[in-house]
């Protein structure tokens, strides 16, 4: 592998860690593992919170706000897509100039193009390349976060003991809670204290530019693990390894597959806890959008608690039947809860709730049930891939579809459409259980 020059970001991580001389230990691993999930996470909520109460009106003036929302809502879903295209270029990047030069392009792609669209100009001012800057930016976004993958998740559940690796599991995805609390936290706050004149002019912009600040940190705090002797360490060892995206594929393709669909529930009820509802208050009720934003930064709460509950619930009944009564529970959420989106200030409030401690528990687990079938060799870019198509079948179009079906057919349609993802995993579960008795029976 070819040597790259240092960053000066890396250059002061080194500089840190040679002035404390200590090692790594799973706890610096944490920290790095959860700012840096923080700020992906509220990249992707600030554009989210945006595509509901800002891009329609602002790049869609043309249609109503149903339809504009809809448009948004696909132009989301291209980050998803974009996704594993990312991966494939970054992971290039990591295998000739190493994770260090991997992480700092990311991130500065991802910071850069969520500042840049704070800046968005209006329908108004310049036509249809209002459009065609919000994909291209939405694009960027999702290329960024496939090069953001950086093996610190993998690197916490090797060093974990064998009889807590449920509760480091659960570490990466406290990330999501943040960052959503986060991003709805800081729209709600501009949207209470602005006259609506103000923040659609200026103050929507604020969150976007937070974002740069958020990615610096992060950046900061994930090259300090990348740039100490015991990841390198590793590294070099190969059980962090970036290897050619073909070979991987051609390996590990069952265990992509099965990565890929075990979590189709929890990644569709993510998008339907965090981005949905949102755009049926703003569009069919009367309910203010910062009172809501409120009511879902507080059911953040619900969504921390869950995660950490499930790193205690893993290790005493297993990862398998967490995941798969955490599907049942799914499909019976579907059934009934989407339904209170339309019963005023205490049915959103008991939605957002359960629907987030559901949530935490569901995908505290979600990535940690097929990653432990991969190879050593293979574990850092079939982790990476399997993460992208998890991501893109669960969650890429969830808001998309949940929004357009309740739009023509109710909130009953969108249940519906949950209640399909929660299938899902239940078949990819019974195929894992499957497999794992058949390697009983032949060892």
């Amino acid at each position: 592998m070819a040597d790259s020059p240092e960053s000066a970001l890396e250059t002061e991580a080194r500089r840190i860690n040679a002035e404390g001389d200590h090692e790594v230990n799973p706890a610096d691993v944490a920290v790095g593992v959860v700012i840096g999930r923080t700020s992906e996470f509220f990249d992707f909520f600030v554009f989210a919170v945006a595509s509901v109460i800002v891009f329609p009106a602002r790049v869609f003036p043309y249609v109503d706000a149903a339809t504009g929302t809809i448009f948004c809502f696909a132009i989301f879903a291209l980050a998803f897509v974009a996704r594993p295209m990312g991966t494939v270029i970054f992971n290039h990047i990591d295998r000739r100039h190493g994770k260090s030069a991997r992480l700092t392009s990311a991130l500065f792609m991802l910071g850069t193009a969520t500042v840049a669209l704070g800046f968005l100009p209006a329908y108004e001012t310049i036509g249809h390349w209002s459009l065609v800057i919000l994909v291209a930016l939405r694009l960027v976004q999702g290329l960024a976060i496939g090069g953001s993958w950086d093996g610190l998740a993998s690197l916490l559940a090797l060093d974990a003991p064998e009889n807590r690796r449920s509760y480091y599991t659960m570490i990466p995805q406290i990330g999501a809670a943040v960052g959503f609390l986060v991003a709805t936290g800081l729209f709600a706050y501009f949207l209470a204290v602005l006259s609506p004149e103000d923040f659609y002019d200026w103050g929507w912009r604020y969150p976007f530019f937070v974002a740069f600040a958020i990615n610096v940190v992060a950046l900061f705090a994930r090259l300090r693990i990348v740039a100490t002797p015991e990841y390198t360490k590793l590294f070099r060892a190969r059980e962090l390894q970036p290897e050619p995206i073909i070979g991987t594929l051609r390996k590990e393709a069952p265990t992509i597959a099965l990565g890929a669909f075990v979590p189709l529930a929890t990644f569709a009820l993510f998008h339907m806890m965090t981005v949905f509802p949102l755009s049926w208050i703003f569009l069919y009720t009367d309910e203010e959008p910062w009172r809501f934003l409120t009511i879902s930064s507080i059911a953040s709460a619900f969504f921390l608690a869950g995660i950490v509950a499930s790193g205690w619930l893993a290790g005493k009944y297993g990862r398998w039947r967490l995941l798969r009564d955490c599907a049942m529970a799914t499909a019976a959420f579907s059934g009934f809860a989407p339904q209170f989106l339309d019963g005023g200030v205490l049915g959103e409030i008991f939605f957002m709730f359960s629907g987030f401690a559901l949530l935490g528990v569901c995908f505290g687990q979600s990535s940690g049930m097929v990653a432990d079938r991969f190879s050593k060799r293979y574990r850092y870019t079939g982790s990476a891939i399997t993460s992208d198509l998890a991501w893109l079948f669960g969650a890429g179009f969830a808001p998309l579809a949940a929004l357009a079906l309740s739009t023509y057919f109710g909130l009953i349609a969108a249940g519906a459409y949950l209640l399909s993802g929660a299938l899902c995993t239940l078949i990819a579960l019974s195929i894992v259980k499957r497999f794992r008795q058949d390697r009983v029976t032949v060892s």
